[in-house]
């Protein structure tokens, strides 16, 4: 059980991925800026927004932090999903 555990959650990891370049895609093509990466979570992204001080960064952390509370996690789950390979600086 614990192995189907693993694997469904590296499921949703990946769906959240693919979730990530749909959602910033269209923003990239009219804006332009970075490329949305495959290898970030939308959490992750939104973790980067609110350590930068963008607008809209800070509430949609808190909402997704608690969201995640609820679901057993502890508090801070956008700072932590910050990769540190991927930006190269560890999260805050």
């Amino acid at each position: 059980m614990k192995r189907l555990g693993r694997w469904i959650i590296q499921i949703l990891i990946a769906i959240d991925q693919f979730a990530y370049v749909l959602l910033a895609g269209p923003y990239y093509l009219i804006f332009g800026g970075n490329c949305p990466s495959a290898d970030e979570t939308i959490s992750s992204r939104v973790g980067r927004a609110a350590m930068a001080g963008a607008w809209w960064g800070k509430p949609c952390a808190w909402a997704i932090d608690h969201l995640f509370m609820l679901l057993g996690s502890k508090s801070g789950h956008c700072a932590r999903a910050i990769e540190t390979a991927f930006l190269g600086m560890a999260p805050k």
